[in-house]
């Protein structure tokens, strides 16, 4: 199989190159993002493997179509960059990762909860200094409090067992309550509103879809408990950035840990250091101390890498072995929403 890969940084041509060695595919690697400028080169391709700020928009699917491109391969759980409804239209089958190291995920969550709960980013930029007052570095114990996780799936489960071990209580909320698993782990489901009365700190794990976009908006943030910590290490647009600053600046959340911003397509996985920061949202969150801002960087860890790159191989593998594919996300027409599964079971 020819591959195609978009969006490629230095550690990705790592581990693909580490795993083509088992499954000797012919790889070519492009720096840019997949884009409708850069379609055109997939040409003479079998798949395209992109990443999720890759633009599939129908006009892109549209070019790979005619480049005879019909196996689209993300490398990443997240699919919300995707134009499922045009990837039917042009006869383009799509696969993902739906997971790799939810470990990865839970853990970030909770270095950016003890970071910005015991402030040591402030303490780590003091002491270097030669400044070693306590002055502003108070924390809390978390022992007691109480977390609301939103959405809780595989990377949330993770993360609620490692809160209970650390003495909290956990509320969730989902759409589709998995009660055993909250009686095994010992977490209450609750409405909505309920876990923003009653919760420390909330943590957001829910895919982006058009029911949870802006999930995080000026309502829900009225409903909170005062000095609210709020963690979002799923989607960028689960918060409405311009809400979560007016809640920082009135002292409703006293502190905000995001692994992804709605705007980052634009600058995560690059260096723009030399340049000035034109999104001036991002810039005025950015001044806050009680924020801490990382580059979708929740997944990033060497097991992370590994699973996305083998299951990435094994879902074209499928594919060109003419096998039902396993991590198949498709538009269902009848039904009129994004399914993921197998198309050829439906």
């Amino acid at each position: 199989m020819k591959i195609a890969l978009f969006d490629v940084k230095p550690y990705d041509r790592e581990f693909f190159e580490k795993w083509n060695k088992k499954y000797n595919a012919s790889i070519t690697y492009f720096e840019e993002r997949l884009s409708v400028n850069n379609a055109v080169l997939t040409k003479y391709y079998d798949v395209v493997c992109v990443f999720v700020n890759d633009d599939v928009n129908e006009k892109v699917l549209s070019i790979l179509s005619k480049n005879g491109i019909r196996l689209l391969a993300l490398r990443s759980a997240g699919y919300n960059n995707v134009d499922f409804k045009a990837a039917k239209k042009y006869g383009i089958r799509v696969v993902r990762v739906p997971a790799y190291s939810p470990y990865a995920v839970a853990e970030h969550a909770l270095a950016l909860i003890m970071t910005l709960n015991r402030k040591i980013h402030k303490a780590y930029s003091r002491t270097r200094d030669g400044n070693f007052t306590l002055n502003g570095l108070l924390g809390t114990d978390l022992h007691g409090k109480t977390a609301g996780i939103i959405g809780t799936g595989r990377i949330a489960k993770i993360l609620i067992g490692i809160l209970k071990g650390l003495g909290m209580n956990v509320l969730g909320y989902d759409k589709f309550p998995d009660e055993k698993a909250a009686k095994e782990i010992g977490y209450t489901y609750v409405t909505l509103d309920e876990l923003y009365k009653e919760s420390d700190i909330i943590s957001l794990h829910c895919p982006l879809t058009p029911e949870t976009m802006y999930l995080i908006n000026y309502n829900s943030i009225k409903k909170m408990k005062d000095g609210v910590m709020i963690i979002n290490t799923g989607r960028g647009k689960l918060i409405d950035t311009s809400m979560l600053i007016e809640g920082l600046k009135d002292k409703k959340i006293s502190a905000a840990g995001l692994d992804v911003y709605e705007e980052e397509e634009s600058y995560f996985f690059e260096d723009d250091s030399a340049d000035v920061l034109q999104d001036d949202v991002l810039a005025r969150l950015l001044t806050f101390n009680n924020v801490i801002v990382t580059s979708h960087q929740a997944f990033f860890t060497r097991e992370a890498l590994d699973g996305i790159v083998e299951t990435t191989f094994n879902n074209i593998l499928e594919y060109h072995n003419k096998q039902e594919l396993t991590n198949e996300v498709y538009y269902d027409e009848k039904e009129n929403r994004i399914v993921e599964g197998n198309l050829q079971k439906h």
